[in-house]
């Protein structure tokens, strides 16, 4: 009999959904990319992903120096460019048809329920393990093993999914099961080969 395949854990921003930081937050600011990383203040994204920072204050500490801006344009320009990457959607349809239902694995703040709000995501997948909600960041060691102690799995029964490569490598280094996602028809391969799809 084959073993049951792999307990699927899903990244969010860049691997299922757009993230919006790299360009509609630059334009929203009035600034290059490259002027916005070297401005802003360099713990408060951290913390406010760990659920350390309410919304107020981080937008307090967005910048470094204190500066003044459209704290609104900033907010907006995260609230309505969250969208599915190509195809993501349809390969979440596929599961579902599967009866397939993925834990999301996350790195990010309070507003990933803009996201839901936008998207939907609960309609294919369960937020489980979002860092503002368990305190626990990748790629701390200790994010990926509360999942697979949650979900009751070793985690060698677990395949984690996600677009940076410092999240995969320490998922692999537990004994995770990973892919690296670069589009959804090659994630879609790899979860043929991992026995999740058909």
């Amino acid at each position: 009999m084959d073993a049951a395949p792999p307990l699927l854990l899903l990244d969010v921003l860049g691997t299922l959904v757009h993230d919006p930081f790299y360009e509609e937050v630059p334009r929203a600011l009035g600034m290059p990319l490259e002027e916005v990383m070297r401005a802003k203040h360099p713990t408060a994204w951290i913390e406010f992903e760990l659920g350390d920072l309410a919304e107020e204050e981080f937008l307090d500490r967005f910048f470094a120096d204190g500066r003044r801006y459209d704290r609104a344009a900033l907010v907006r320009s995260f609230a309505e460019s969250f969208r599915f990457l190509d195809g993501v959607e349809e390969l979440l349809r596929e599961l579902a048809a599967r009866r397939v239902r993925p834990h999301l694995l996350s790195n990010y703040p309070v507003w990933y329920r803009r996201i839901e709000e936008r998207l939907r995501l609960s309609r294919f997948a369960e937020w489980s393990f979002v860092s503002c909600e368990t305190r626990l960041r990748k790629p701390d060691p200790e994010a990926f093993l509360h999942a697979a102690r949650t979900l009751e799995r070793a985690p060698g029964g677990c395949l984690v999914v996600d677009d940076r490569e410092k999240n995969v490598a320490a998922a692999a280094r537990l004994g995770m099961k990973t892919v690296r996602f670069s589009d959804a028809a090659a994630l879609r391969r790899e979860l043929v080969r991992h026995g999740i799809l058909r």
